[in-house]
């Protein structure tokens, strides 16, 4: 859902470099568009130990399909099929 604010094994704050990894490896580098890898991107940011980098490299933004789901519109549905 929300990247943790800490990561769980060494403590360090990595929520504030989850947009910045994510602008990185989607945004293209150069003059021939390639986007960076993964790997770049951390150590750009200073994601060195491997804990930290699991943190970022396997966090699933689940955020914005859930904002999609709205429990008032099922109801709606609901209401016009009795009637």
């Amino acid at each position: 859902m929300i990247i943790p604010i800490r990561c769980f094994s060494c403590g360090k704050v990595i929520a504030d470099l989850y947009e910045r990894y994510v602008q990185l490896i989607s945004t293209p580098q150069g003059t021939d568009g390639d986007l960076m890898p993964d790997g770049e991107a951390m150590d750009k940011l200073g994601l060195n130990r491997y804990c930290c980098r699991r943190m970022v490299l396997t966090h699933v933004d689940l955020i914005e399909k859930l904002l999609r789901y709205n429990p008032a519109e099922r109801e709606i549905v609901k209401i016009g099929q009795r009637g």
